[in-house]
């Protein structure tokens, strides 16, 4: 294993999981909002699970998205 490799591999993984996530999580709420099913004030849950096949990883995270 090449440490470097790794780490320049798992950067480019999460920053296409944070770049793509972002804009998932916009949309949702502005055809929400749009929709009337938000209002634009509230808090929303978030949870966000990663697994990594082969190495037998799960790993969650939860959170909270304020929207003002």
């Amino acid at each position: 294993m090449n440490a470097d490799t790794l780490n320049i591999e798992i950067r480019k993984f999460l920053k296409e999981v944070g770049v793509t996530s972002q804009r998932m999580i916009e949309q949702a709420v502005g055809q929400a909002i749009s929709g009337g099913g938000l209002s634009g004030s509230e808090t929303l849950k978030a949870r966000m699970v990663l697994t990594v096949e082969g190495i037998d990883l799960r790993h969650e995270i939860e959170g909270e998205i304020r929207l003002s």
